[in-house]
């Protein structure tokens, strides 16, 4: 799984204009998957999200969790983690996990998240054309890639 980071004050995720999702402080993640994904990446990648101190303490450093702090998360689908840009000016998207399982992956990546204690969890609609807006604090933005961790 390759999932983008980002801490912000709020984000909001609409389709044809309707929002679906939206929440104030928290994390916006933009998660992909490929099809050589497992539980235990999905495990991996809820705990070390639900568990990474981003946010700010007292004294202004960055040493609080989204649980910690009650945050919120949105997540959202993003198959367009895995382009491949090598090769001409047409991104290639063939890394991307098939659509069947990703969504079974995504959803399940979810779930994992409640599990470890994140108690707002929005989404967007897998595999829908989504507009998505965010205000970025910090900024704070991290890339986190589970085949690093295998």
């Amino acid at each position: 799984m390759r999932i983008v980071i980002q801490r912000v004050s709020q984000a909001g995720v609409s389709i044809d204009s309707k929002v679906v999702g939206q929440i104030k402080d928290g994390l916006l993640l933009l998660v992909g998957v490929e099809d050589t994904d497992s539980e235990v990446d999905i495990a991996y990648a809820a705990r070390k999200i639900a568990n990474m101190r981003i946010f700010s303490d007292e004294n202004g450093k960055m040493n609080l969790s989204v649980k910690d702090v009650q945050g919120s998360i949105l997540s959202i689908s993003q198959f367009t983690l895995y382009a491949d840009t090598k090769k001409g000016n047409r991104p290639s998207f063939t890394k991307a996990g098939n659509p069947d399982y990703a969504s079974k992956c995504y959803q399940s990546f979810n779930e994992k998240l409640k599990e470890e204690g994140v108690d707002d969890i929005q989404t967007g609609v897998f595999g829908a054309d989504m507009q998505v807006s965010l205000v970025n604090d910090g900024p704070v933005t991290i890339v986190l890639d589970t085949a690093e961790a295998r």
